[in-house]
């Protein structure tokens, strides 16, 4: 499912966008941060995975997963959190401090800016992969024999 960044508005679609982006990526989109109170500094810790018998079935329990999560309160008032995947305490500090601005009046610039940008990039990766997929993709056929009719 692409999204567009003007589609990104609930809180859901930003966090997951964030907890996806580059570490990198996001480090040159957001190079300065305001200050920032911290909740919850971030901590590296570990939160169980679980899969489903057949995508759909019963769940079982897959394996444990490496996150680090953050949360913050941003110019006195705003409180944003960021849960992503590894150890990288920036990457959860500047996802946090993100979703915070995004539920204050500076929300229109940090979708322009950041958002934006990164959801372009992510529907950018998505068709690429879709693409390499199809490019391996091999269709069956079977030919009809005389006995068969």
């Amino acid at each position: 499912m692409s999204q567009s960044p003007e589609m990104i508005v609930d809180r859901k679609a930003w966090m997951s966008l964030l907890a996806k982006a580059p570490v990198a990526r996001l480090a040159a989109l957001v190079p300065e941060m305001p200050q920032v109170e911290f909740l919850r500094p971030p901590e590296v810790g570990a939160v169980m995975v679980q899969g489903r018998v057949g995508g759909t079935g019963a769940p079982f329990n897959l394996g444990e997963m490496t996150v680090t999560r953050c949360s913050v309160r941003v110019e006195g008032a705003h409180v944003g959190h960021a849960y992503v995947q590894g150890r990288d305490k920036d990457h959860a500090t500047r996802a946090a401090v993100v979703d915070a601005l995004m539920q204050s009046d500076r929300a229109g610039v940090m979708r322009a800016s950041v958002l934006g940008p990164l959801a372009a990039e992510a529907a950018a990766r998505r068709t690429s992969r879709a693409e390499k997929a199809a490019a391996t993709k091999v269709d069956f056929f079977t030919m009809v024999r005389g006995e068969d009719q």
